[in-house]
């Protein structure tokens, strides 16, 4: 089986893919055009492997990927190229237009041709996975039960607009046109290798370096917490067993106030840092103006992928977290460059804009 990913140097992206090499026989071919957010280090472990292949290109470049699906004839699609930082959609919506919506549409029409000329036998088993977002479907109050996969939409940000669009796409490309398609909607995910705007490593870098610890609000804005691991793990099973058509959520089943995320990631990193001199941390906290448009609670209900296709999390939050903040603590270094050289720690909770999603 060979697998085209998109945005395969992207945190959840590298995460699939190295999940693809170390426990399945499929070929990788990684498309990206290495964004700030793409990091060729992260698939370090499969770049000299003869299952993986990269292509540095943009989903909105149909001649770039009609070349791609021409030369690599893949059996499957999974699309995780996207624009993702809900600041950053608020800063500069185009960018999340350009590359959610029209890039998924060219994907879907290069994908959609290169279907439509297999042989009967790989047309059949051809599948494209679309990988998406909880924060299509709005907010919810503390009290509301968790997001199903019938729930509404009622997007809140630019990105989750955009999502919301991309969502749309790929389900009318399924019943117009029969592109053997789905989607999974997942909560927010958290793990090694992700890029340093992100709640938990912007919380883990200021709170190495002593500086305060933006919050927005109170800290009570609910996200569920979902390990990358787990994620990657779901991303197959729905890809080889889901049902062509169908959506599902994935979720980590961790539901934190971001207070009480940020509390955690300061008690973690006293422990494994006793003698630091910012200890204790939690004295750095400091809530900050809330951001337009900020959603109260995500959760999903995972009833569906559970039943359907046997999978459950498998990461528990407290083992998850530490692990999480001990690879950040061990490649501070590595993570220092990689965000100097991205960004020159322009909008990354470095001291400039805002910081936490």
């Amino acid at each position: 089986m060979r697998i085209l990913v998109t945005g395969g140097a992207g945190f959840i992206g590298s995460a699939f893919i190295r999940y693809l090499h170390r426990r399945t026989d499929a070929s990788i071919v990684n498309v990206d055009c290495l964004t700030y957010a793409g990091n060729p280090a992260a698939l370090e472990e499969v770049a000299g492997s003869p299952r993986y292949e990269f292509e540095q290109a943009d989903i909105g470049d149909a001649a770039a990927m009609r070349r791609v699906f021409a030369i690599y004839r893949p059996d499957a699609v999974v699309h995780l190229a996207a624009e993702s930082h809900v600041d950053r959609s608020i800063d500069g919506p185009a960018a999340f237009v350009a590359t959610n919506v029209v890039g998924t549409y060219t994907l879907l029409e290069v994908a959609r041709g290169y279907w439509s000329g297999l042989e009967e036998g790989r047309r059949a088993a051809f599948r494209f996975l679309h990988v998406s977002t909880d924060e299509v479907f709005g907010a919810l109050d503390d009290s509301d039960p968790a997001f199903t996969e019938e729930h509404p939409y009622r997007p809140n940000s630019p990105y989750a607009a955009t999502k919301a669009a991309a969502d749309h796409l790929v389900r009318a490309w399924h019943r117009t046109y029969g592109l053997p398609t789905l989607i999974s909607n997942c909560s927010n995910n958290y793990g090694p290798w992700q890029f340093p705007e992100k709640l938990i490593p912007v919380m883990i870098r200021k709170a190495l370096a002593g500086e305060p610890l933006p919050i927005y609000g109170t800290g009570a804005n609910v996200r569920d917490w979902l390990h990358v691991d787990d994620h990657a793990e779901a991303l197959w099973l729905i890809l080889t067993r889901g049902r062509v058509g169908e959506r599902y959520n994935i979720g980590g089943g961790n539901e934190l106030t971001n207070l009480e995320l940020v509390e955690r990631i300061c008690d973690v990193l006293d422990e494994l840092c006793p003698d630091s001199a910012h200890s204790p941390r939690r004295r750095l906290i400091r809530f900050v103006p809330d951001r337009p448009g900020h959603d109260r609670r995500y959760a999903v209900d995972t009833t569906k992928i559970r039943r359907e296709l046997g999978w459950q999390p498998r990461v528990d939050i407290a083992t998850g977290l530490t692990r999480t903040i001990r690879w950040y603590v061990d490649n501070e270094a590595s993570i220092r460059g990689w965000t100097a050289f991205r960004y020159g720690g322009e909008r990354l909770g470095l001291g400039v804009g805002r910081a936490t999603p």
